[in-house]
């Protein structure tokens, strides 16, 4: 059965960030995940994780920038990864060595790097031989620490010009790459804006073992995978059905209190932990 991390980035949006760890915990969840961890210690963090009961199974690898500090503020800067931009070579693998040693420290299994913008000047396919390049490096660098590096498709319309729009994408980088730590960040909300099909692809990638985690959220709101386009009920069935044994992340916006709408976590297929 599917095993669901809170998300706090997106969760408990009502508190301060280091608040969240708590109230995930209170509210049953036994995991979390968020975007970026950089503006705190990992030593803070890992103590909240411990204070509280809590399994950290993912974050990302910076977004940008050559030191911690820029490295903090560079999703907000509009940065979106690195991974595929020729000349940023060295700056990608300052932010690897920073998510490898928060990894270490959170004891997190596994980090996803951010493809990137693709540059307006450039068409998509200059950049693929930068991101095999540093897929690779960053692969080997992962392994000696035993972590896994997740690569993730993001829909063209909630981020124009992203270097991975599409599943296949990104299972082509992985299998061309083949590291056996390589692996693909499913986000089905990201799926279903941009190709539809969700339980065709769960059935097309699930088996290939190439699927590191799974995120979940409403189509086309974003908020709790209860309503709109995509019927989760069934969704969660067929991964419990696929022997998929990882984690789903609770990558969503609450529509309200997040406590409040985590109703729908009572389908059998769900579980905290």
């Amino acid at each position: 059965m599917p095993r669901c991390a809170a998300n706090l980035s997106l969760m408990y949006a009502e508190l301060p960030f280091l608040a969240r760890f708590g109230a995930a915990a209170r509210d049953g969840f036994r995991a979390v995940e968020y975007l970026f961890p950089y503006a705190y210690a990992a030593e803070e963090l890992a103590q909240q994780l411990a204070q509280h009961g809590l399994q950290q199974v993912l974050f990302n690898a910076p977004a940008g920038g050559g030191n911690l500090a820029e490295m903090a503020q560079a999703w907000e800067a509009g940065r979106r990864g690195s991974l595929c931009i020729s000349g940023e070579e060295t700056h990608f693998r300052e932010g690897v060595w920073q998510a490898l040693h928060y990894a270490q420290v959170l004891g997190c299994p596994r980090i996803h790097v951010m493809a990137g913008l693709v540059p307006h000047t450039l068409a998509r396919e200059a950049l693929v031989s930068t991101a095999h390049e540093n897929l690779r490096w960053a692969a080997q660098a992962a392994a000696d620490v035993g972590v896994e590096v997740l690569v993730a498709p993001i829909n063209g319309r909630d981020m124009p010009g992203y270097f991975l729009q599409t599943q296949d994408q990104a299972h082509s980088l992985v299998q061309t790459v083949a590291a056996p730590n390589l692996k693909v960040q499913m986000n089905l909300y990201h799926c279903q804006v941009m190709e539809g099909d969700v339980a065709t692809k769960l059935r097309t990638y699930l088996p290939t073992g190439r699927v590191g985690h799974i995120q979940v959220a409403g189509v086309p709101e974003g908020h709790e995978p209860d309503g709109g386009e995509l019927h989760y009920p069934y969704l969660f069935d067929l991964i419990d059905a696929l022997g998929y044994s990882g984690w789903v992340g609770c990558a969503y916006r609450p529509r309200h209190g997040t406590s409040q709408g985590l109703g729908w976590m009572a389908h059998p297929a769900c579980r905290m932990g």
